[in-house]
């Protein structure tokens, strides 16, 4: 078991190796500006594969390194056509990951252990609980969280809408600092809901109370610490109750799995 996991590890770092550490800005403004017409494309395929060919020692396997590299083109190649953003890169890194699982698989004879390993995973109490929690938490709670507190956010909304009008009498510049200091980063708020969510419903299983705290204290620092701006105290007390029904969902949840799981 644990030289299957040193190959898999192999193939990681091979990865990481070529596609972060041996992949100069050069190459990728290259591939970007002429996309499958860039010879770096083709040189950085036949890089990955020779490093996975070097890491896994195997001198006689070169089907593996081949695939590998050609996938890894390929995708590379696809991705060149796609939006330059987080998504994009998301979706590149997890295919390049899912095609080092399957080479793997193959260099280990695992194919066959895949579906027995699946079916245990599904049909064991414990980890199905774990994994309906966190998908809870991440997911259902955040528009829970949202219905909760609609009738707030609407009220601060229209106290900020209500000050850019007060101030438009002022200057243009006035009505310019109203009106952008009214949005805030686009879905900022529920990304860190899901992960403060995540951290807290972690540390309640790890029995790791004191983390919260901490979390809570670093949140609060870093939300009303700026003394240099203003809060209208509706906004302070919007985000104060959404944190707080965010940490008593996570924990009762968390408490109940440890109930449960017998953490």
């Amino acid at each position: 078991m644990e030289a299957s996991i040193i190959l898999l590890l192999r193939l990681v770092l091979a990865h990481i190796i070529t596609d972060f550490i041996l992949q100069p800005d050069k190459w990728v403004r290259s591939k970007k500006e002429e996309k499958v017409r860039s010879g770096y494309l083709y040189l950085h395929g036949i890089l990955t594969g020779l490093v996975a060919y070097l890491l896994l020692g195997d001198w006689q396997n070169y089907q593996v390194p081949m695939f590998i590299a050609v996938t890894h083109t390929l995708l590379d190649a696809g991705k060149l056509y796609l939006k330059d953003n987080l998504a994009t890169f998301l979706y590149d890194q997890v295919a390049h990951l899912l095609v080092l699982f399957v080479a793997w698989l193959y260099l280990t004879d695992g194919f066959r252990e895949v579906v027995p390993v699946l079916s245990s995973w599904l049909n064991n109490t414990d980890y199905m609980l774990l994994t309906v929690g966190f998908a809870f938490i991440i997911w259902p709670s955040s528009y829970l969280i949202g219905k909760a507190t609609e009738r707030w956010r609407q009220e601060v909304e229209d106290a900020i809408n209500a000050d850019a009008a007060r101030l438009a009498v002022t200057s243009i510049a006035t009505v310019v600092e109203a009106s952008g200091a009214k949005h805030s980063l686009d879905r900022a708020g529920m990304y860190i809901g899901m992960l403060e969510r995540v951290l807290v419903l972690i540390f309640v299983l790890a029995d790791q109370f004191e983390a919260i705290g901490f979390l809570i204290a670093a949140k609060s620092i870093l939300r009303f610490g700026d003394r240099s701006e203003q809060k209208p105290r509706k906004q302070t007390e919007y985000v104060l109750i959404g944190t707080l029904i965010s940490f008593t969902i996570t924990i009762i949840l968390g408490l109940l799995l440890r109930y449960l799981v017998k953490i």
